[in-house]
């Protein structure tokens, strides 16, 4: 039988980062961009197979309705509930 541990957290998920440096910070940006294009290149060639006769615009536009579509995507890409922008002050 596995044993299942609890989630614990010690700092808060937006607790200090180990590196704040502005060129280590900069460079997990890079890295973070990085990985959102592979991901829409690697989405691009999905639709590619599975619709080899489409248009380069016909791609583009799948993509970006999948981008707008997709499970998680449908308020954005945050976490937490949706509110309106700008907040609204008492």
């Amino acid at each position: 039988m596995a044993t299942v541990f609890p989630l614990v957290r010690k700092r808060p998920y937006n607790g200090v980062v180990a590196e704040d440096r502005p060129e280590v910070l900069a460079a997990r940006l890079r890295t973070a961009l990085d990985l959102c294009a592979l991901g829409e290149s690697m989405r691009r060639a999905q639709l590619r197979r599975e619709h080899p006769e489409a248009t380069d615009e016909d791609i583009e536009a799948s993509l970006v309705a999948w981008l707008h579509t997709r499970p998680g995507a449908e308020q954005g890409d945050s976490w937490g509930r949706p509110i309106s922008w700008p907040p609204s002050r008492p």
